[in-house]
């Protein structure tokens, strides 16, 4: 949700100030903008626009920026005010020196900016972002630094923030609390950006700057101190995937590309998760004696996420006989929610940034709960809150709509509950070792779906036609519906709804004819039969039906118009098979209406605003 790029060293700042932002599209955006400090003068120079970062580019080809080594960029995703030029970041203050880019929301920006008002100041946009910049101005009495702190202990809210000042060309001051933020360190050049692959081309070292600190950077030089003005010695993190895992190395979009990367996500994960029978959750902190002493369980998510979750209460209550409640974030904060010593908080959470489930977390904490966290990105705000982590490896991921991320989550959910299972004594030996074998052939099982990707394709291609869609699944892939409906509306803008299909009699029915189409998840399983009945009222009403269900199931071609099979495998892993074929069908109808797959409209990658 938004992205930052600064630079300051050696080089021109122009043209990495745009690769980068070019890197960081696929957090979502309608807006981009571009500062530097004209040095012979010196001045801040700005370029912005609404829309795409081609039209900046368009824009500085007719009205271009002087040579400069220093500068701040910005895509914006509106929270305060419409898209447009004037509310497009970088922004500046009355004198015209100081240009501020921010992540975030500034919750108290009202109330400064009338004080800001009755003191003169003059405002342009519609924008919490530009207190800021006034504000600097406000403190300018003060060295440039001290004028930076002075202003964020003001602030209330999330941001990150990138600031730069005319009066001190060499200087790049950067800043964080509740949004992510890192530094890169290179040869006489530092960077800071909203995510690696901003900066990943340039440098593999980086600083994760944490909650309440602030860097201080030159072209050779990094400070990092509190928002209190203590110094800090950071810690430097290498980067540890690869500049070609942020480009799509010949596939059509990133999602088709981490589509096909599950099979090797998963891989990775079980080579170093499963050592024979044994499950391996480096990272969690919980003995064993303090796993088997939890009572119950809560999961907090958002979005896909939260779909993982659901999944995960399924199979952790079944192999290991606690109970799961699982929230959406945002919502659990907000009813109450009865936590003892005895209940083990599990937050999961692709970027590790998601506000919702960060001010979860919190809430938790406050009352003495442990928390364990399922992340993909080292470093983030989530992994710091919480007592344990369990990272998923996947990789960076960059399109929008989460495929790999979400499979991965799931595979840790598998292995938590086989853990928790043999912990607490609730599955056999052999049940276990059984259900691990199964676990590590889904990667295999993987590849033989991807090899049908053509005929799915297909699939999506003849029904991308209807105007909404149902999507079906009973117990462990109710959630499995869940996730393909959003999968849908997410990047094609179909509506689309999932349901459990024992409620379709309870409602959805009602929309059946024949201009609907229904996905059903019929499986394998002891709810199979139950799963026919409701194919069979929906085939009555003329739905169009889509059946994802397993190899040798020859009779189910009868009962509907179309037939997707996944694999035969253990009836308790089947929502990581049936993951593939919803997030293809998704994909192939996106991309047959036309739609910008790996940047669907209005969303955002990492969700960063409450």
């Amino acid at each position: 949700m938004c992205g930052i790029i600064g630079y300051v060293g050696h080089q021109q700042a122009l043209p990495i100030l745009i690769e980068g932002l070019k890197k960081l599209e696929y957090r979502g955006y309608d807006s981009s903008g571009v500062g530097i400090i004209c040095l012979d003068e010196p001045k801040i120079m700005i370029r912005k626009c609404e829309g795409k970062i081609c039209n900046l580019q368009e824009l500085l080809k007719t009205h271009g920026l002087p040579e400069s080594t220093i500068g701040i960029s910005h895509t914006r995703w509106a929270t305060h005010g419409v898209p447009s030029r004037v509310n497009a970041h970088p922004h500046s203050d009355c004198s015209g020196k100081i240009l501020v880019v921010h992540n975030g929301i500034i919750e108290n920006y009202q109330e400064l900016k009338s004080v800001l008002v009755k003191k003169g100041h003059k405002f342009l946009s519609q924008t919490d972002t530009e207190v800021i910049a006034h504000l600097i101005e406000e403190h300018s009495e003060k060295d440039f630094l001290t004028a930076v702190q002075k202003t964020i202990r003001q602030l209330r809210g999330a941001f990150a923030l990138g600031v730069i000042h005319s009066d001190h060309p060499e200087t790049l001051i950067a800043a964080r609390i509740g949004s992510p933020l890192i530094i890169g360190l290179g040869k006489n050049e530092n960077f800071i950006a909203s995510d690696v692959p901003a900066i990943l081309d340039r440098t593999a070292k980086v600083i994760y700057l944490k909650d309440g600190e602030l860097a201080l950077l030159r072209k050779n030089l990094v400070q990092v101190y509190t928002f209190a003005g203590k110094s800090v010695r950071p810690k430097i993190d290498q980067v540890s995937f690869t500049v070609g895992s942020v480009h799509k190395e010949g596939f059509a979009h990133f999602m088709l590309k981490e589509i096909h990367e599950q099979p090797n996500v998963l891989t990775q994960m079980f080579s170093s998760r499963i050592k024979g029978f044994q499950i391996h959750l480096e990272g969690l902190q919980l003995t064993d004696a303090e796993l088997k002493g939890f009572d119950q369980m809560m999961i907090v998510a958002c979005g896909t996420a939260y779909h993982a979750g659901l999944v995960g209460k399924y199979i952790i209550e079944k192999l290991a006989g606690i109970s799961v409640a699982v929230d959406v974030s945002s919502e659990f904060r907000y009813r109450s929610p009865i936590i003892t010593p005895k209940t083990l908080i599990l937050a999961i959470s692709q970027s590790g940034e998601t506000a919702d489930t960060l001010a979860a977390v919190k809430e938790a904490k406050a009352k003495g709960a442990k928390i364990i966290s399922i992340c993909n990105v080292l470093g983030s705000s989530l992994a710091r809150e919480s007592d344990g982590v369990l990272y998923t490896h996947a990789g960076p991921e960059i399109g929008v709509a989460s495929t790999k991320a979400y499979t991965a989550q799931l595979a840790m959910l598998y292995l938590l509950a086989l853990k928790l299972s043999r912990v607490r004594k609730k599955i056999s030996r052999k049940t276990s070792q059984e259900l691990i074998k199964d676990l590590k052939e889904i990667p295999s099982l993987y590849q033989r779906i991807l090899k049908h990707t053509q005929s799915i394709s297909r699939i999506g291609h003849d029904n991308a036609h209807f105007g909404c869609f149902l999507f079906l699944g009973r117990n462990l892939n109710f959630p499995s519906a869940l996730e393909g409906a959003l999968k849908l509306k997410e990047i094609s803008y179909i509506p689309a709804e999932g349901y459990a299909a024992g409620e379709m009699k309870h409602g959805p029915i009602a929309l059946i004819d024949e201009y609907r189409a229904v996905v059903c998840i019929a499986v394998q399983s002891d709810t199979y039969e139950k799963m026919i009945s409701n194919i069979e009222e929906i085939r009555s009403r003329r739905g169009k039906i889509i059946a994802i269900a397993t190899e040798g199931d020859d009779s189910i071609k009868e009962r509907v118009h179309e037939v997707i099979y996944i694999p035969s495998t253990n009836p308790l892993l089947t929502p990581l098979l049936v993951a593939l074929p919803l997030q293809l069908i998704a994909y192939s109808i996106a991309t047959k209406r036309g739609c910008d797959v790996d940047q669907p409209r209005n969303l955002a990658k990492s969700v960063t605003v409450e």
